[in-house]
């Protein structure tokens, strides 16, 4: 009789294993992943380690460094935290038309641009406790196809997959139709060679998620204190954001700068996550960054928000777009209410805009120090 009972216990909770990993939300992890750890590497470890969710891969895109160094980040992250499992993608290395020279001649006519993202000039050998990726201005350019030999974390084993970002990401939505959520985490390139490619990718898509845009931001960081409505990731490639905002989702849900802005990453957090002692902790410990901006946790914060909305207090939904005049607002931010959008096709767009910060905080704690989950 217990035998048997047994039995039907291990039958019933394996009944329900099934039924969580058929449950379980599919992401796409589209991002520009500057490394290591950063806000980049650290938003794909909140979704890889939330147990509900399955990561289908991660696709790149140059933004705050160029494509193939991200991609030798990213890869060595999964090898030191346990998820090595994950595939990734290649995607775009240049935007669809921005280029550094525009930007050299945009600055000549309106001012300096204070991040350039991929375009900054880089240290040779960052001081202790300064920013170990290089990747703010001191004078050496790195072109798009050098990858620095070792990198500070290592080079990693794993390698990329041969299928590209924009192809996989279609055939992602093909198979999973109205299941996949694309959340984006840097410019939107791929997205939108992905549009161009099958103009159904965005409609057979769960939803679009992304961190970018700028409103009215309250914040002392130099990168919005002359323009306020400047993005980098919207800037960085604003023809590509322009295409992916008008196409035909089901839902958009924007972390803009105005609620990133209110968060901090502090090394209070970063000596609690590491005193779990498992190697995802020591990685954010050993390569977190604690200067201005650095610290903010952009990209934590549209993961975190995806996986549990109840994190945000305050939303409000608006019609978006980027400025494509090659002129001082090139690049910018650009939304308006249902009453005055424009007459051409504008999508809405849920726009995230307070948050229950201790509620976020210590859900980051929480699953940057729990063990790599089993999916």
């Amino acid at each position: 009789m217990k035998r048997a009972t047994l039995c039907v216990v291990a039958v019933v909770l394996l009944a329900a294993a099934f039924a969580s990993s058929e449950t379980r939300r599919k992401v796409i992890l589209d991002q520009d992943a500057r490394g290591p750890a950063t806000t980049d590497q650290q938003s794909m470890l909140l979704v890889l380690q939330s147990a509900e969710i399955e990561t289908l891969g991660i696709t790149i895109v140059s933004g705050d460094q160029w494509r193939d160094e991200e991609v030798a980040h990213t890869l060595r992250m999964l090898e030191l935290t346990g998820h090595s499992d994950i595939k990734v993608y290649p995607g775009a290395v240049f935007p669809l038309i921005n280029n550094r020279e525009e930007i050299k001649r945009w600055e000549q006519l309106y001012g300096k641009v204070s991040y350039q993202g991929a375009w900054s000039e880089h240290k040779t050998h960052a001081p202790s406790g300064a920013d170990p990726t290089g990747a703010w201005n001191s004078g050496v350019y790195r072109g798009p196809f050098e990858v620095p030999n070792p990198l500070p974390e290592g080079n990693p084993t794993l390698k990329a997959a041969t299928e590209d970002a924009a192809h996989f990401m279609i055939r992602m939505v093909h198979k999973y139709p109205h299941e996949v959520t694309i959340y984006e985490g840097g410019p939107m390139t791929n997205l939108a060679v992905a549009i161009s490619i099958d103009p159904q990718f965005p409609e057979l898509a769960e939803e679009l998620v992304f961190m970018g845009g700028s409103l009215g931001p309250q914040t002392d960081n130099a990168e919005f204190g002359n323009n306020p409505r400047h993005e980098f990731n919207f800037w960085f490639d604003p023809e590509a954001a322009h295409v992916v905002l008008r196409a035909a989702w089901k839902k958009i849900v924007c972390t803009p700068v105005d609620i990133s802005v209110k968060t901090r990453l502090t090394p209070a957090m970063v000596q609690e996550i590491d005193k779990a002692g498992t190697p995802l902790a020591h990685y954010v410990a050993r390569y977190f960054q604690n200067f201005p901006g650095a610290d903010i946790m952009w990209d934590e914060l549209a993961a975190a928000a995806w996986i549990d909305p109840s994190i945000i207090t305050k939303r409000e939904t608006r019609y978006m777009s980027v400025d494509l005049d090659h002129g001082a607002g090139y690049g910018n931010t650009l939304t308006w209410s249902e009453k005055d959008k424009p007459a051409r096709t504008v999508q809405p767009v849920e726009i995230q805009l307070d948050l229950d910060k201790e509620k976020f905080y210590r859900m980051f704690i929480v699953l940057m120090s729990a063990p790599t989950p089993t999916h």
